[in-house]
């Protein structure tokens, strides 16, 4: 665990340095015609299939706090996206991506390779789930946010919510992630990333759905998003009780 807890410093004083070293490997992703999304076959399908330790998830999940921040926050300005609250088949699913370069992220791939078992992904989502979920996250902060808010709820409940749901809780077992009160500029950056072809491990289906949007419609769908409540347990205000 020394090598963790050294480049999860490393981390705090540069959090967007990729550190040097080996290149992320590159799975084939939605760019090919055999992809498959959430195939369920190797260190995905084993990672699943462990039963987390929260114990020992809470020494693994050091490197990550150093990005994400030991309370799973993240960052408001979306650098960093809110783990806390999220499903633990997201978490898993996403973390095996990034290990086996079918999701593109160089700055998160030097610690998620730190990960060498798939127990470890496992410990780590649980550690995650038990955090409570923060009170404060990114919302869209425009003078037009009730306007912004009003037509991205309209819009949400033509065709997000049959797979995200009508209060943004995800689905666990599909892999569809919780979007509910996510900071609004992670959400628009993923958005147009999946919309632009650029998050090579999408799910197809929304590709297909959000194809067609424009740059003001995924404004708005992000800001009505960010707006609604992560659903799950919530931190205690400071000073008082649990919300």
């Amino acid at each position: 665990m020394k090598k963790l807890f050294n480049l999860a410093a490393a981390a705090l004083l540069f959090p967007a340095v990729a550190f040097a070293g080996p290149p992320a490997p590159h799975a084939a992703g939605i760019e090919s015609k055999d992809y498959q999304w959430a195939k369920m076959e190797g260190e995905l399908k084993e990672a699943l299939a462990k039963k987390g330790n929260v114990k020992r998830g809470e020494e693994t999940y050091e490197i990550c706090g150093a990005c994400h921040l030991p309370s799973g926050a993240g960052r408001t300005d979306g650098t960093f996206p809110q783990l806390a609250g999220q499903h633990s088949t997201v978490l898993i699913k996403q973390m095996a991506d990034i290990r086996m370069g079918l999701r593109d992220n160089p700055t998160m791939y030097p610690f998620a390779k730190e990960m060498t078992e798939p127990q470890d992904l496992a410990d780590t989502a649980a550690y995650i789930n038990s955090l409570c979920i923060p009170l404060d996250h990114g919302k869209y902060e425009g003078a037009d946010a009730a306007k912004q808010i009003a037509a991205g709820k309209e819009l949400y409940e033509k065709q997000c919510k049959e797979c995200h749901g009508v209060n943004g809780d995800g689905n666990k077992e599909k892999f569809y992630p919780v979007i509910a009160g996510q900071h609004y500029k992670y959400l628009l950056r993923q958005m147009t990333e999946i919309r632009d072809g650029h998050r090579r491990n999408a799910n197809p289906d929304m590709v297909k759905v959000i194809k067609p949007y424009t740059n003001d419609q995924l404004v708005a769908i992000s800001a009505y998003q960010a707006s609604m409540t992560m659903p799950g347990a919530m931190c205690k205000p400071k000073g008082g009780k649990k919300k």
